[in-house]
């Protein structure tokens, strides 16, 4: 049988979902005594996640089913929010030899489900952008970072290396003033399915924690069509209320205008920063009549246009803002006290990736999907890890030699 007693198998199924096993294991002979060899830890891990993701698929089909209870409600949340984005990491062929073999790049799908402290006011709470999203050197950071998920921008290194030269003299730090919308309580929905798939966890998730309950309520992502389509199947009748993430949208602006004027970093810059203001009011209409005029300027790019083909990029963004302006009127959202930044989902993602995602790294599916669901656990900030300890589980025959090393032997 396994042999270990529920903390220490807790104890070593929670270090394993932090960092690799050979870390995992080194980390818990020092720290804790514990012996086990990193490869019997990975097969403890991915036998942990496996049974956590059988548990999350029964929920899915009782709320299929309408039986699956609200098992979390949260009775002092005012709002909510769901976030969807995607992370990346590399499987392998699972019915190969030994060794890696036909390693390929998948998407994880993830959803941040989020219970807000905010309040609504009359007037907008902040009309004017923040102060970052108005410096050279902080915007050309965040474009590099959320757009080097994408497609590459035009002269992007050029770019940050030129923000570097603009760069000025750092002002005295201010105190933080405290945010005006604020996370109670987050959980976590990660998995390697398909998205029609993940659409039916992300929305058991939030019937479980009663989001769908809350006064107000958003869903924020960027402008990949399938997460509106998971929006509009499953959040849109609860009245939860669509909104393109701000951040996506501002590295879209940053990039055409600089690519509309070229080598004017100057002018480039000015277009930008009048259509971020745009943007960030609401003027929809002012920002898409600039973009159609800028399209036209520069002409229509060809079939086989490159990435950073200045004509392609303005056409992707006026694209962006044409299918996304119904989710774009941003004085509203900050009014009802809604965010309109994806930056909790994106955090999420890096902690996902950090233990999940390296060029050194090839995961069998199976295996992939198990480790996802211990990470989104010890991610998540409800009673979920509690919940899967309590719960009965069989024991089983542990395989392999050398499970647990003994004193004096490698681990």
């Amino acid at each position: 049988m396994e042999g270990y007693s529920p903390r220490v198998l807790r104890k070593a199924v929670r270090q394993a979902s932090k960092m690799p096993f050979k870390e995992a294991s080194e980390d818990l002979r020092e720290l804790a005594g514990i012996q086990i060899s990193p490869t019997h830890l990975q097969r403890l891990s991915e036998r942990i996640g496996t049974e956590w993701a059988a548990e999350r698929d029964r929920e899915v089909e009782q709320f299929r089913d309408g039986t699956l209870p609200c098992s979390y409600a949260e009775k002092s949340a005012p709002a909510a929010a769901v976030m969807l984005d995607g992370g990346r990491l590399q499987i392998r062929a699972d019915d190969a030899e030994r060794g890696v073999h036909d390693p390929h790049w998948r998407e994880t799908k993830v959803a941040c489900c989020l219970s807000l402290s905010s309040r609504e006011t009359l007037v907008d709470p902040q009309p004017e952008p923040p102060a970052k999203f108005l410096e050279p050197t902080e915007v050309a950071r965040l474009a590099l970072e959320i757009k080097s998920r994408g497609r590459p921008s035009l002269g992007r290194e050029e770019r940050a290396a030129s923000a570097q030269d603009d760069k000025k003299p750092k002002a005295p730090r201010k105190r933080k003033k405290k945010r005006r919308v604020q996370t109670l309580v987050r959980t976590v929905v990660a998995t390697m399915a398909d998205s029609e798939t993940f659409g039916w966890q992300m929305a058991a998730e939030v019937q479980r924690r009663g989001l769908d309950r809350a006064k107000r309520k958003a869903c924020v992502c960027d402008g990949q069509r399938y997460n509106w389509t998971l929006f509009e199947m499953h959040l849109l009748a609860w009245g939860f209320v669509g909104i393109l993430d701000f951040l996506h949208l501002l590295t879209y602006l940053y990039d055409a205008a600089h690519a509309w004027h070229g080598r004017d970093r100057a002018t480039g810059w000015q277009q930008y920063e009048r259509w971020v203001r745009w943007a960030w009011s609401g003027k929809v209409n002012l920002l898409l009549k600039s973009l159609r005029e800028a399209v036209a300027t520069v002409g229509t790019a060809p079939t086989n246009a490159k990435d950073d083909d200045r004509r392609l990029i303005l056409q992707e963004t006026l694209g962006y803002v044409e299918n996304n302006r119904m989710r774009m009127d941003y004085p509203a959202y900050r009014r009802q006290g809604l965010p309109i930044s994806s930056a909790p989902v994106e955090s999420t993602i890096k902690q996902l990736n950090r233990r999940v995602k390296a060029t050194e790294k090839f995961w069998l599916k199976t295996g992939a999907e198990a480790l996802l669901q211990l990470r989104a656990a010890y991610l998540s900030a409800d009673d979920r890890i509690d919940r899967h300890w309590n719960r009965p589980r069989p024991h089983r025959r542990a395989a392999g030699e050398g499970r647990i090393a003994q004193p004096g032997q490698a681990a």
